[in-house]
């Protein structure tokens, strides 16, 4: 009973695989997301399956590509291209030239199962590599979305001047995606702006607070505004907004979204001699921004867990499509007095999964050690391989 019970824990491993369009080509990765972290980047890695008789004295070739499309592909025209495509990595597999001497668990467990016609390959990408992001295309638009994608080609060819072969390539798309420090500070953003006027004294003040600096996607920003009016004007409208500026390096773009907004008149209008102080909650969502042309996104538009596009963290010799975030907050005096802006930067950002779930993260662990004491090693994970499309799961013993 004991036995049948720890093989009810087993973990199951996910795995991406692709086959070339001949059959000939079988790539394996674990994952799809490939994290920056300070100044170092998760390694691309994964295995590779061909047969030697397919090969008959070729080799195989691995590259990762970031494609930057700043521009409709429907306007290229004569031959121009409003795109750039750059080469982060490229390296021989088979025969292996480069002998990969760290191998992760995970590339050991597919070397073992898949055999002798198994190769592993690891690519690592540069520390200022840009992050992927996709801007959404409006509902009339055609061809492939702005923004950087990613790309993992594996081919055949007979050396690496050759152009690959459809036939006998593997594309994978991956993303490169960044996670809020692990240590953050608990300084509370705060702006305080005045407006005076001509001829008009006194003056009409505002503070805005936020709680935190980095939210994580799905969190509520919490913004404590407070109005002090020393003036003899009204304060007849207040709006609270959250922008999302997007600026495009290669073509010097800069553009802003609003991705959440909130009206209120509450105790408005806001007599002279008057104060107002109110907690305002806003919570920015890609779900609600759909159709939304030019909103910045986290990655593939296939994906239907997509979110907003996550604070370039380290705007420095940043290249591709930087991001920032503003919660502004603007009040409405009349038609002969103008507005009163607030802004008030904050940084939105994924957070690590062990940060998340922390219980759920040492639970796994403690589960895993105990089936390794009891359990060899093939009994204890199982792999589940999944075919490079979105819906799709095989199962290693259905194969």
């Amino acid at each position: 009973m004991a036995f049948f019970v720890l093989l009810c824990l087993v973990v199951a491993v996910k795995v991406y695989k692709k086959v070339s369009p001949n059959g000939k080509v079988t790539v394996y990765i674990g994952k799809r997301d490939f994290a920056q972290r300070g100044d170092a980047c998760d390694p691309v890695e994964g295995v590779v399956v061909v047969d030697n008789d397919y090969l008959k004295g070729r080799k195989v070739f691995g590259q990762v590509i970031t494609t930057f499309r700043y521009g409709r592909e429907e306007d290229e025209v004569m031959g121009l291209h409003f795109y750039r495509q750059l080469y982060l990595a490229h390296d021989q597999i088979v025969p292996e030239r480069n002998q990969v001497t760290q191998v992760s668990d995970l590339q050991q467990r597919l070397l073992r199962k898949l055999g002798t016609s198994a190769y592993s390959f690891s690519f690592n990408l540069p520390a200022n590599a840009p992050m992927s992001v996709t801007l959404q295309p409006g509902p009339n638009d055609r061809g492939k979305p702005l923004g950087v994608e990613y790309e993992l080609r594996v081919y055949v060819a007979d050396d690496d001047q050759q152009k690959p072969h459809r036939r006998s390539t593997v594309n994978m798309a991956i993303r490169k995606v960044q996670y809020a420090p692990l240590t953050q500070s608990e300084r509370q953003p705060t702006t305080v702006v005045c407006k005076g006027f001509t001829l008009s004294p006194g003056k009409v003040e505002l503070e805005v607070v936020l709680d935190k600096e980095i939210y994580f996607h799905d969190d509520k920003i919490n913004a404590h505004v407070s109005v002090s009016n020393y003036s003899k004007k009204n304060v007849r409208n207040i709006k609270v907004l959250v922008l999302q500026n997007t600026e495009v390096t290669l073509v010097h773009g800069h553009y802003s979204k609003v991705v959440a907004s909130v009206d209120s008149s509450e105790n408005c209008p806001i007599l002279p001699g008057a104060a107002f102080s109110k907690v305002f909650h806003l919570l920015p969502l890609a779900s609600e921004n759909r159709d939304r042309r030019g909103i910045a996104l986290d990655g593939l538009l296939k994906e239907t867990d997509a979110c907003l596009a996550s604070s370039t963290l380290n705007h420095e010799d940043a290249i591709g499509i930087i991001i920032s975030y503003v919660l502004r907050v603007q009040l409405y005096l009349g038609p002969m007095s103008g507005d009163l802006i607030a802004d008030v930067p904050f940084k939105l950002a994924k957070a690590e999964p062990e940060e998340v779930y922390p219980k759920l993260q040492e639970k796994r662990i403690m589960d895993r050690s105990k089936l390794k004491k009891q359990l060899t090693r093939e009994m204890s994970t199982n792999l589940v391989f999944e075919d490079f499309q979105w819906h799709r799961q095989i199962s290693e013993d259905g194969e």
